[in-house]
């Protein structure tokens, strides 16, 4: 799928919440603005955005509502990966210098800090508190997700379900939130809310272990960051994760996580152990199961243009190479 036309009907209406979240730039205190025309500028392709407005589509399509809700989840978004390049200390995301590496951590928390609290102030503008409050859950699952994951840094023993519960709360949770919250505002039936949440869960799951199996197999080039980078912050992801289990006494992984950060050497040898098991096909085929689940969800919506652009996109997900 061209990106020009990733997000069909909507395609057109993503310039307006790219100018909203641009407004928020404009701000008199300098080092400020600088510090946010640097995190929104690597902002890839709106995904989550497009999604709520593609999820309104199906009922009552009203930008004036709407686009303070995508932009609102667009910066949430970008707020928890100011933090995460915190945590991870982390000198570069998709080949741009991340915002810790440019000034320091104490302003690059504040920097976060500061977007999630416009993020919150973009969605009260929906006035709807069914939303504010699924946004505010939502927020809580991220955090919970992303302290999991800070605090079990280099535990070998976790598992895949402790796995999937952290991704399901750390990246799958928002893209869910995108489609619901569209569809409430939207005004669209309780049935068609169920569908598209169910949707974006599933869809959310399936993009964060495509993420994760590109960290063993894409482009360093494309993807902006080293090979192995999950391992070497001590993080297990569903392929290193099968290994272990396929391996459990003598495996690399244990080894490079007991020397915490450890050597480029134990860290190419744990890699390729991945690569030459099948973890990485057993993990794909995780991927295209919860990719099928999202498009049975959408077996409960009107078949259209939307419902098409939707399916379309788990397709994406599931093929993207970066």
């Amino acid at each position: 799928m061209r990106v020009a036309s990733l997000y069909g009907p909507v395609q057109e209406d993503l310039p307006i919440v790219e100018a909203t979240l641009d407004s928020i730039k404009q701000t008199d205190f300098q080092v400020l603005a600088e510090m946010l025309s640097h995190a929104l500028a690597g902002g890839g392709k709106r995904m989550r955005p497009a999604l709520a407005l593609l999820a309104a589509r199906y009922r009552n399509y009203n930008l004036e509502l709407l686009v303070p809700l995508a932009a609102s989840v667009e910066l949430l978004h970008t707020a928890t990966l100011v933090h995460d390049d915190v945590i991870d200390v982390a000198a570069s995301r998709r080949g741009r210098p991340t915002a810790n590496s440019l000034y320091d951590n104490a302003a690059s928390v504040m920097l976060g800090d500061f977007m999630f609290a416009h993020a919150a102030d973009l969605v009260a503008r929906t006035g709807n508190v069914r939303v504010i409050r699924l946004f505010a859950r939502t927020l809580m699952h991220m955090a919970a997700g992303e302290l999991d994951q800070d605090v079990s840094a280099f535990d070998w023993s976790r598992s895949v379900r402790d796995y999937l519960r952290r991704i399901g709360g750390k990246t799958a949770s928002l893209i869910a939130t995108a489609c619901e919250g569209g569809a409430i505002i939207s005004g669209a039936p309780e049935d068609w809310i169920e569908a598209l949440r169910d949707y974006g869960q599933n869809l959310g799951m399936a993009f964060q272990i495509v993420d994760d199996l590109l960290d063993f197999t894409g482009n360093e080039a494309q993807m902006g960051k080293p090979v192995g980078s999950d391992l070497m912050q001590g993080t297990l992801t569903l392929p290193s994760l099968l290994l272990m289990e396929a391996s459990p006494r003598d495996n690399p992984i244990k080894r490079l996580f007991q020397s915490r950060r450890g050597s480029k050497l134990r860290l190419e040898v744990a890699v390729r152990a991945v690569l030459e098991s099948g973890a990485i096909a057993r993990s794909r085929e995780v991927a295209d199961g919860y990719g099928k689940q999202a498009l049975a969800a959408l077996n409960r919506l009107p078949p259209n243009e939307t419902t098409h652009t939707l399916i379309e996109l788990v397709d994406y997900v599931l093929e993207r190479d970066s």
